[in-house]
């Protein structure tokens, strides 16, 4: 059965571009900076946030996410001043979950006390490999020691705790992933984000990939892994509730079931995305230029575009479908003003639902455990809008 977001329920993103080094996998928006003025930076995140407070009034704050970037490398007066002005601007619930995600360096983690005291109660570790050689080759500061050891402090620090490893490296066997999700499971968290390993356009592995430095797994061992994956997790009582991420039942990441379920919210900080009344936000992506536009403006948005009834679906559509639980078919239809049949392809829905790919109960749509592999290639033929 699929929930969906009260309809003054607002989930918060913070975006801090800021990181010690640029991994070779990454084209997230971030960036390295010999110093970083805290405080104007500090000023800057209080107005864009001011700003898009003023535009979504009478809200209940239901998640603050701070992203990245690295936000660990966010003083925790700066964090707990954006916590801090955001309970002024709305109404927050009382089981408010406030993740920041954070590298497992021991320099970092010395600060997850004061992270947790500045109201942050949950923390999304970036481990990404439990693997010292594979650590190295994905461009990672710590090692596997320092990792574990920053593990333990944001079990002692938080309440609640989730952390990242990325499989499907080049030569990595059934075997070992296994074992090494094995060791992962055993830690005790409540959350795990899994990720094959993908070669995004822009990044040091595109380079090197077109140059032939670099090779990628074969895909069926790829697909192989991500059955294992699901296996082993669903076994350890933390099944996949999201294409990528697992959870012990309750534990789930509710701002990213916010954007999953094409609920509303706000974000802000460079590059920042947001959804707010069919409105889609879009902050300036460079630090520099942002604070600029903060300076002139107010605010840091770049782009701010009323979004079309189909391009509302399309985005409900390709989102919740990647959840178990699926999408209730008439939320989107009513959400969007399109009926049904302009949403998806009915005759491949039938033909999808017949190979057990799709199952379909009334309004709601959902992808099997098998079609999960072919998830991608499902969307593209059932989404119309």
């Amino acid at each position: 059965m699929t929930s969906s977001p009260p309809d003054d329920a607002l989930a918060l993103y913070i975006h801090w571009p800021f990181c010690v080094s640029k991994c070779p996998y990454c084209d997230f928006n971030s960036h390295v900076r010999e110093t970083v003025d805290q405080a104007a930076w500090r000023a800057a995140l209080l107005k864009d946030l001011a700003y898009e407070a003023e535009q979504l009034p009478g809200r209940r704050l239901t998640s603050i996410f701070f992203g990245g970037g690295t936000p660990s490398l966010m003083p925790p007066e700066t964090v707990a001043a954006l916590i801090d002005a955001a309970a002024r601007h709305w109404d927050v619930a009382d089981d408010i979950e406030i993740t920041l995600e954070a590298n497992p360096s021991s320099v970092e983690a010395a600060r997850f006390g004061d992270l947790a005291r500045a109201g942050v109660n949950r923390v999304s570790l970036g481990l990404q490999a439990l693997d010292d050689a594979a650590l190295a080759y994905l461009g990672r500061a710590h090692d596997v020691r320092e990792g574990l050891g920053a593990l333990d402090t944001a079990q002692a620090a938080f309440a609640r705790v989730s952390f990242d490893l990325i499989y499907a490296r080049p030569g990595q066997s059934p075997e070992a992933w296994r074992a090494e999700l094995a060791q992962a499971l055993s830690f005790g968290t409540e959350h795990l984000s899994l990720y094959q390993l993908t070669i995004e356009p822009g990044t040091q592995f595109a380079a090197r990939y077109a140059k032939g430095e670099l090779s990628t797994l074969d895909p069926d061992l790829a697909a192989d892994l991500f059955e294992q994956t699901r296996a082993d997790t669903a076994a350890a009582g933390l099944p996949a509730y999201e294409i990528s991420n697992h959870a012990r039942p309750g534990a789930e990441s509710r701002h990213n079931l916010t954007y999953w379920r094409y609920g509303s919210y706000a974000g802000i900080g460079p590059g920042a995305h947001g959804r707010r009344g069919g409105m889609a936000t879009v902050r300036r992506k460079k630090p520099e230029n942002w604070l600029t536009r903060v300076d002139a403006n107010g605010h840091g948005i770049e782009q701010e575009d009323l979004l079309s009834p189909a391009s509302r679906a399309q985005e409900a559509l390709l989102m919740g479908l990647r959840l178990r639980e699926g999408i209730d078919m008439d939320r989107v239809a009513a959400t969007s003003g399109l009926p049904i049949v302009q949403l998806i392809d009915e005759a491949a829905v039938d033909r999808l639902t017949r190979q057990r790919l799709l199952t379909r109960d009334g309004a709601n749509l959902r992808i099997t455990e098998a079609g999960m592999l072919l998830l991608d290639a499902i969307l593209g033929d059932i989404v119309t809008a």
